[in-house]
Parts: C-alpha cells; structure tokens; sequence
C-alpha cells in the first residue's frame, strides 16, 4: 500500500484512542500518545512468548508487544461502548454518545492499524471480568494499559488476569498526583464515579502497587511517575498549563495525564 493509500485510510476512521505510526510518516491522530514512554516500561522478555493485551482499543500495546517478537498476540477489549463500566446515570447517554463519536465504529482503528501494519495479533471480544483460562488459555505475559480508572471493580479484574497470567503481568495505569505526594506510602484512592470521562478509582502511586499484590502478584519492577502524553486528537494537545495542579504535573512528568508502570507475577 502506497504511503498515500495509507493516509487516506487513516483519515477515513473517525475516532483514534492511540497515536500508532502505521507506515513511514503516517501516524495515526490518537488521543494519547504512549510511544514516548515505550521504552521506558518495564517489559519483561517477550521473545517468542504468548501474550494478551487486555483493554486493546485501537492496540498499541497489542502491536507493540508483536514489535517486541511475541509469538502470538491476543488483544481483549469490549464490543462496544454498551459494555462499559457506566455508572448508573449514564448507562442511557454514554453508549449513544459513544456511537455517534464514531460513527458506531468502536474501535475500528484497530482493523485500520493491523491491515497497515501486516499484522498478526487477534482481536477478541470480552471484558477484562469475563478473562477464562478455559476459553483463551494461560499467557506468558499479559499487558493492560490505562484501563483500572475506568473500572468499577478494578480488583476483581485484576483477578480475572492472574487466573489467564502464568508468567509476567505488566499493569500501567493512571495515578492521582496529588494523593502520591500526600500519602507516599500509605495506598489511597480518590473516587469519582459520576463525570463522563468515567473514571472510578483513581488510586496514589502506592495504591496502584497495593491493588496489583491485593490480587495475588508480587511486584518486581516499577517506574517512578510519567505521563501520558496528549495526542492531536485530545483537546489538551498544545495547551498551555493552566493551574498550580497542572504545572506540578509537567515538573513532574510532562503534559499529559500521570501514570506508573509495573511488573509483576502471579503468587499462590
């Protein structure tokens, strides 16, 4: 495919979650771009392994762990925006708005991304809750990314990971910066439940840690704080810091919302 075939299909999907270089010079305008802190995870070896990624969306980790050498990639996500975790007050806007966003395509950037890359990963319907060994098997590494602030039972879903991981389980997600400096090793969570980004819990850096091992991992390896940075899509691209909490963040980090990487394996 010619780099402007390329362009063009790029161009035709309404919605892209992941910013994901699909030819040369032709990348796709994602909310977030993760491809900044790639190298900085703590990924374990993945050379010939099986592996999932849970929460693929438009599969940046999925492709990435293919990049990486994995023999055979899975990538889980939901059908569509009626399977989300919506709170209660949402569940009658938050699935029609979602489809009119993308034109009823959920995810369909992801069919884009792996035709443009000749890849080979496979997508699965299903939620992180309903992950079975029985259906899909054990895998060597499990990845899931930005996904537990969107769940409203992150804990169970943690558990549903350990029960398909029998090697390495690499968690990144977002932290509360705020709660991180307050409570540095005390694990803490600010709940949200009600906007529309729908994010539930939010935890501190040390939550994060407490959550992973309250689900049967013991943790190897963590990054100190990161951030997620915006992409072209997302309406704080190029915006300037607006407020103390803001400016801290960039100090911190970078302009984009916090995270932290860890690796873990499943104990017991």
């Amino acid at each position: 495919m010619s780099v402007a075939d390329a362009q063009a299909a790029v161009e035709a999907n309404p919605v892209w979650y992941h910013t994901i270089e699909v030819a040369p010079g032709v990348t796709t305008p994602g909310y977030f771009d993760l491809r900044p802190i790639a190298g900085r995870l703590p990924w374990p070896d993945v050379e010939g392994k099986r592996c999932l990624d849970v929460g693929s969306f438009d599969g940046f980790y999925a492709f990435e762990l293919e990049r990486r050498g994995a023999a055979e990639v899975v990538a889980v996500d939901v059908e569509g925006p009626q399977d989300f975790d919506w709170p209660p007050h949402l569940r009658g806007w938050g699935p029609a708005a979602a489809d009119q966003m993308s034109g009823g395509q959920h995810a369909a950037g992801f069919e884009v991304a792996r035709r443009l890359l000749g890849s080979s990963v496979e997508r699965v319907h299903g939620t992180v809750y309903d992950l079975d060994p029985a259906e899909l098997g054990r895998f060597d590494v499990v990845t899931m990314g930005s996904l537990l602030l969107h769940l409203r039972e992150p804990l169970r879903a943690l558990e549903a990971v350990r029960g398909v991981c029998r090697g390495r389980f690499l968690s990144v997600d977002q932290i509360d910066l705020g709660l991180s400096l307050l409570s540095p090793r005390r694990p803490v969570a600010r709940l949200d439940g009600q906007s529309r980004l729908m994010h539930w819990w939010v935890p501190n850096a040390a939550g994060h840690r407490r959550m992973v091992r309250s689900a049967g991992f013991a943790i190897e390896r963590t990054t100190g704080p990161h951030a997620v940075r915006y992409g072209r899509s997302h309406a704080g691209h190029g915006a300037r810091a607006a407020n103390p909490f803001t400016v801290a963040r960039e100090l911190v980090a970078g302009r984009g919302p916090l995270h932290q990487a860890l690796l873990a394996r499943p104990v017991g």
